[in-house]
């Protein structure tokens, strides 16, 4: 696994809790799905160009693994931290965390998978993106 620690801060707005003032469950996987677009962005791993590719893929959720051990509430400021746990030729385990300051509030673990943006069927990613994850993952540990 990788050691890099990408960091992606998030502040709890009105639209982001449920009645009592608290952060709706389902918010938390858009959080990670943010982090996880980022870090994929900020290692020129574009989407968009992904899109545009003839042998593009796109990545999508295959499974999600996730603890609630906190809530978050109104104006609270958040940090998901992610790593790549693994990757292979058509998918990426990310391990995903949210904290408040220095307490833990949320653990997750999401798998990815790559598939083709013409078929939407399971696909490798081409050789030059997987290699430039592989090489951030292997130069950031």
């Amino acid at each position: 696994m990788s050691s890099f620690l990408a960091r992606h801060p998030i502040r709890i707005y009105w639209e982001d809790t449920d009645a009592g003032g608290i952060v709706y469950h389902a918010n938390y996987l858009k959080y990670m799905e943010r982090a996880r677009s980022d870090l994929l962005r900020e290692i020129g791993a574009s989407q968009a160009e992904s899109l545009a590719a003839e042998d593009g893929v796109i990545f999508v959720a295959a499974s999600v693994s996730i603890r609630y051990r906190r809530g978050a509430k109104l104006d609270d400021d958040l940090e998901v931290r992610t790593r790549v746990k693994s990757l292979g030729r058509a998918s990426i385990v990310f391990e995903q965390n949210i904290w408040r300051a220095d307490e833990l509030i949320t653990e997750g673990e999401v798998r990815v998978g790559a598939v083709s943006r013409r078929t939407m069927a399971p696909a490798a990613m081409p050789k030059a993106l997987y290699e430039r994850i592989a090489e951030f993952t292997r130069g950031a540990s």
